[in-house]
């Protein structure tokens, strides 16, 4: 912990048995993860007053809680913290006082540069630090320096957190049960600012998700960095790896449906392959990442697997699971990637068929291995390959999407669509739905007849029988 420059305008803390309750706007950058972790930081700050507020302008305390994993991310915070600095003087000639807090990823690579460039920040915390908010708010009401936790700390933030959580809208939640890495990809950075692999004990999880299923949710989605590497403490006294955790989820929980990401290929096990087999709880839809089918630039990415390896691993996936979808991400443009190494990508993608993927050029990261390395390829070379890759990927998300046209689906309504009446929600493949019905069908599963396919998203009308609950 270090103590920098004073803070200015800082508004003082709200004790938990104070009736005065503070704004509080949390502004979330990246994964599934981050969604997790800015909704615990409002569940760790709710005893101290704070209560969401919907802009900025009306927040006592601001959050922003950042994403390292894309290009130039460290400067579009910084841009970022150019416009609620703005914020954060308007309110004090109003005389009232901001917390300003970075957090997440970039706070914990860049946490000395964020206070040296923007000094008006109170607050700078990695994402193993913040079930020690409410401390770090009182020091920075005292005027004891800009605080900053970017340290990885020895106890598990989870065993600190609050066990109740506000309750999600929409019947689904996320719920992390896994963090830290430790593949050490040659592109990626989640290694230094998560820190290693580390799971939750099986018991605390089941905990949570009893919680929640209490509070109506019908939908969990286990989150980790590699979320199937999941080896938690069981109440048996074994080790439990994700199958195990998930069959409880279901048998004894009860949650309807179960979804987890992010997988990694080298870390999906035979019991796994056979909980997609055995459970109709867990959906039908998975992200297994694969970045490239190249042999020679899985090797350079350190991704410890070959192209062929992910082929039948897929095809094992398949045949427990028949009707099951695959999501993946790719990068092109990976240091020494050729044309070649990008033939054998674009050949993985036609002999794989994705229902929906993620893609990117590589972007150095500093202080990772690609980042030194020799022969990076030219940004337009680049641009050219990214753009043929995901006009192939259109061409699979849409013929997948096509062929569910006709299904009639059991969908998880999660909020309200687009246009007026309307309520949309998920299919068991992750896709969006949009149906003319009630606000009633919110958090509910209804049966969807599907119409139409557009772009992003599907179309239908309930069935006669709208809800299985």
């Amino acid at each position: 912990m270090n103590s920098l420059s004073p803070p200015s305008g800082v508004a003082q803390p709200q004790s938990s048995t104070s009736s005065a309750t503070r704004g509080l706007h949390v502004i979330t950058w990246g994964c599934q993860m981050n969604v997790y972790d800015s909704e615990r930081m409002s569940d760790v700050l709710r005893p101290l007053g704070y209560r969401a507020v919907g802009t900025p302008d009306d927040a006592d305390m601001i959050i922003l809680n950042t994403c390292h994993i894309r290009d130039r991310a460290a400067e579009k915070v910084f841009s970022e913290l150019g416009r609620l600095r703005k914020v954060k003087e308007a309110r004090a000639e109003r005389g009232e006082g901001t917390v300003l807090a970075v957090a997440g990823c970039v706070a914990q690579a860049e946490g000395g540069e964020i206070l040296a460039r923007a000094p008006y920040v109170d607050i700078v915390l990695g994402p193993q630090t913040y079930h020690r908010l409410p401390e770090m708010v009182a020091r920075a009401a005292r005027a004891a320096g800009a605080v900053i936790e970017t340290d990885f700390p020895v106890e598990q933030k989870f065993d600190f957190l609050p066990a109740d959580r506000a309750a999600p809208a929409g019947g689904s939640a996320f719920l992390t049960i896994q963090e830290g890495c430790d593949k050490f990809c040659s592109f990626c950075v989640v290694p230094y600012t998560r820190g290693a692999e580390s799971s939750r004990p099986a018991q605390a999880v089941i905990a949570e998700a009893r919680r929640l299923a209490a509070a109506g949710v019908r939908e969990i989605t286990l989150l980790g960095q590699n979320v199937n590497a999941y080896h938690g403490d069981g109440p048996d006294g074994r080790t439990w790896g994700l199958a195990r955790l998930a069959r409880v989820l279901a048998d004894e929980v009860g949650i309807e449906r179960i979804r987890y990401t992010t997988s990694h290929p080298r870390d999906m096990e035979d019991d796994l392959i056979a909980a997609h087999r055995d459970l109709p709880q867990l959906m039908p839809f998975l992200h297994l990442p694969v970045q490239s089918g190249s042999d020679r630039v899985l090797a350079a990415m350190n991704r410890g697997h070959t192209a062929d390896e992910y082929r039948a691993l897929v095809g094992r996936l398949r045949d427990a699971r028949p009707d099951l979808a695959l999501s993946s991400d790719f990068i092109v443009g990976h240091p020494g990637e050729t044309d070649a190494d990008f033939a054998d990508t674009m050949r993985l993608i036609g002999d794989i068929g994705f229902a929906q993927a993620y893609s990117f050029k590589y972007s150095s990261r500093p202080g990772t291995p690609a980042a030194g390395a020799a022969m990076h390829v030219a940004e337009d070379v680049k641009d050219a390959r990214l753009q043929e890759l995901q006009a192939v990927l259109r061409v699979q998300q849409d013929a997948f999407n096509d062929a569910t046209v006709g299904m009639t689906a059991p969908v998880l309504f999660t909020g309200h669509g687009r246009k007026p009446g309307q309520v949309s929600g998920k299919s068991p493949w992750l896709q969006a739905v949009n149906v003319e019905g009630p606000d009633s069908l919110i958090g509910r599963i209804a049966n969807v007849d599907i119409r139409h396919r557009y772009t992003n998203s599907l179309g239908g009308v309930l069935t006669e029988e709208t809800d299985r609950a």
